[in-house]
């Protein structure tokens, strides 16, 4: 489903929000449940500085509205425990980014290899470890399908390098609609 620019323009604008309440410790917006945010569908936010990550989490199966997901995800990618040692502070705020990713439904794939590089998100699971790559990450490292299954099963799940290809593992192919301000 394509969202329509005010739709994007609402949701960039309520995880903006979310991401500055947080920092600056003070009462999270409380989205309205109505139109694309009643929807049910996982997210992801992206926080960049000068083109630095500075957090990033989401969700592929929420629990309520998509308005609600965004806030409590935008939340979350403040405290991304990456950087807890850097946290984001108010004087960042006016040069951060804030990328949100509306993500479609997983869908498993018993053809791995055959995922459009730029086009397709990875969740790869093996035994109880997983991982996850947003779709636009093999575009910007220059990764072909293969490189991205076994950078995903590295650095994210802690896997063997092609633990993609056991008979064991399960992996899902998913989109987003990403934009950011």
């Amino acid at each position: 489903m394509e969202l329509k620019p005010e739709e994007r323009r609402m949701l960039l604008s309520l995880a903006r929000s979310a991401v500055e309440a947080c920092v600056r410790g003070q009462a999270l917006p409380c989205p309205p449940c109505e139109g694309v945010l009643a929807q049910s569908r996982g997210c992801f936010v992206t926080l960049t500085n000068s083109g630095m990550l500075r957090g990033c989490i989401g969700t592929f199966g929420p629990d309520g509205p998509l308005g609600q997901t965004l806030v409590e995800m935008a939340q979350a990618a403040t405290r991304d425990p990456r950087f807890l040692r850097q946290p984001i502070t108010p004087a960042e705020l006016p040069s951060l980014t804030v990328g949100v990713s509306i993500l479609s439904p997983l869908v498993r794939t018993t053809e791995p290899e055959k995922l459009i590089v730029g086009t397709h998100g990875i969740y790869v699971i093996h035994r109880h470890q997983a991982g996850c790559f947003l779709p636009e990450v093999a575009t910007e490292m220059g990764w072909s399908a293969r490189e991205f299954l076994d950078h995903c099963c590295m650095s994210k799940a802690g896997l063997a390098r092609d633990a993609w290809r056991s008979p064991e593992a399960q992996v899902y192919l998913f989109t987003s609609d990403k934009f950011e301000g």
